[in-house]
């Protein structure tokens, strides 16, 4: 079979790797992680420039936010179907022409004169740059030998983590100094680079046409309707009140629809759109889980911060994004620690230290109160970034180092997603908790804002008499103030619970490590169980 073939000569070419380091598969590799670094950081990129683009296409506030879920929705679908794509075409095709889509993509999104243009050219320019993204970790765990791991997999731990950290701190600068379009300009020159690079200097894998003839096309159709309606439902749900909502209810029943029709032919067809069978791998099986926990953290706070800088300090999109910059560097500084550890200690040592630092970072955020600002966040900020690379290297390596080549490229693209997913089903979380906690909140202190009250009514006369000696309206205005600061210490509170919540999902994990046996073959020796 074609598909042994090419395992075959993957399986072979590691060895030769380990000799002596081809400079052709280095240059291709570093260009390939430069693609994928573009992919993942456009996911986040906008999100503190959301309301300058706002104005510049004069959209409403409820369709501003299509232009983050847009891309997340055609991504999602795109990077399980990656593998697949990647054995038809070979990497090679599926890189260089994904590169290159992405940055014409990139190109008409700056481009766009209203929303819905926008909308579009962000679903092609996510649904094209999800094929770059699981193809880097693929290539990694089959070009490079084990003993090269401890470098290359903290390079791309690394880009898959820091790449959605920065990107409000990327996207909020060149917004703040030139404009909106240049969050989506910046991608095309190294685009154009990188399309060059990976067409020339790939050489892993070949085609195996004779595969397209077997394409299970009501599998792809069913996976697009199941994801898509899922990240569609997991990102509007809380805005639209969940259930109550027809748009959300009739997405929940396509999900559910799709997904059986899906998981049927995954197990039923020849040659399925997703080999879900990589599951059967054990270490892959836990790696996976912890992944999807890791896209609840990564985020989950790489969306709270910025909020609670937006809505309680009132920062502009480039002091977020200033704040938000010490993550990155912690991350960036860490990575060649997390490479070095992680070929000197037990993974399960390694994680263990990892989800604790993530989790002293949150349970320093249940703490928050409105004053806080860049240097109460710093602590919590560098105990996220160290915990996060800490945690990706052996994740990455217990999950996709005892697959075999043949599987890797399909598996890749699943681990990838359990990581988005986790990120959609986080967010959906932290944003149904937020909303209604600070209802509870608000209600409770409402209860202490009343005439009983000795404090409240002191309060109360002090802001009236205030404004009354300006000639202005006293009472009513004091009455809306106070609202205001009951209003503003119910969110406040609500952010302390979802960071309290973290806190138990992320110590929680420790127990889930202890619980598994030591990893088999993450390391030169090989072969998982």
């Amino acid at each position: 079979m074609a598909a042994t073939a090419t395992a075959g000569s993957v399986a072979v070419a590691a060895p030769k790797v380990e000799e002596h380091m081809d400079p052709r598969r280095l240059i291709a590799f570093f260009a390939m992680v430069v693609g994928m670094f573009m992919a993942i950081l456009d996911i986040q990129i906008v999100s503190a420039s959301l309301a300058e683009i706002q104005a510049g296409l004069s959209a409403g506030s409820d369709e501003i936010g299509w232009v983050q879920t847009s891309y997340l929705i055609a991504e999602v679908i795109m990077i399980p179907l990656s593998g697949t794509l990647a054995r038809i075409v070979s990497t090679r095709v599926l890189f260089s022409v994904s590169a290159a889509g992405f940055t014409a993509a990139s190109a008409l999104a700056a481009t766009a004169t209203n929303i819905d243009q926008m909308i579009v050219y962000r679903a092609i320019q996510g649904f094209i740059g999800g094929g770059m993204i699981p193809s880097v970790f693929a290539a990694a765990f089959t070009i490079f030998p084990p003993s090269k791991r401890n470098i290359v997999s903290p390079i791309i731990g690394l880009i898959a983590t820091l790449a959605p950290t920065i990107g409000p701190t990327v996207g909020g600068y060149l917004s703040h100094a030139f404009s909106w379009h240049w969050l989506f300009l910046v991608n095309v020159i190294p685009g154009i680079i990188v399309a060059t690079l990976t067409w020339t200097f790939i050489d892993f894998d070949k085609p195996e046409l004779s595969l397209f003839k077997k394409f299970d096309w009501w599998g792809l159709a069913s996976m697009a309707v199941f994801l898509g309606s899922l990240e569609y439902v997991l990102e509007e749900g809380n805005a639209n009140d969940w259930f109550n909502d027809d748009h959300i209810v009739m997405g929940a029943v396509a999900t559910v629809i799709a997904a059986v029709i899906f998981f049927y032919r995954a197990f039923k067809v020849e040659f399925p759109v997703v080999d879900l069978r990589a599951f059967s791998n054990r270490n892959f099986a836990f790696g996976s889980m912890f992944s999807f926990v890791m896209g609840i953290g990564l985020y989950g706070l790489t969306y709270l911060y910025p909020l609670y800088l937006g809505r309680i300090r009132g920062y502009d999109s480039l002091m977020i994004g200033e704040t938000m910059f010490v993550s990155g560097l912690a991350m960036f500084l860490t990575a060649p620690v997390a490479g070095i550890l992680s070929g000197k200690l037990d993974p399960r040592v390694l994680m263990t230290i990892g989800f604790a630092s993530f989790a002293s970072g949150t349970w320093i955020m249940a703490h928050l109160t409105a004053d806080w600002d860049f240097y109460e966040l710093f602590i919590p900020q560098i105990l996220r970034g160290v915990g996060l690379m800490l945690c990706m290297v052996p994740i990455n390596n217990i999950a996709l180092g005892t697959m075999p080549p043949a599987r890797m490229r399909g598996a890749s693209g699943l681990f990838n997603l359990t990581r988005n997913l986790g990120g959609a089903v986080g967010l959906a979380v932290i944003n149904t908790i937020l909303t209604q906690r600070q209802d509870l909140h608000y209600a409770r202190l409402s209860e202490h804002i009343q005439w009983g009250n000795p404090e409240a009514m002191e309060q109360f006369n002090n802001m009236t008499a205030k404004f009354d000696a300006h000639g202005l309206d006293g009472a009513t205005i004091a009455i809306k103030q106070l609202a205001a600061m009951a209003q503003k210490q119910a969110m406040i509170l609500s952010f302390s619970d979802v960071f309290v919540i973290l806190t138990v999902l992320f110590l929680s994990l420790i127990l889930g490590v202890m619980m598994i046996k030591k990893p088999e073959g993450v390391g030169p020796s090989g072969g998982g169980h």
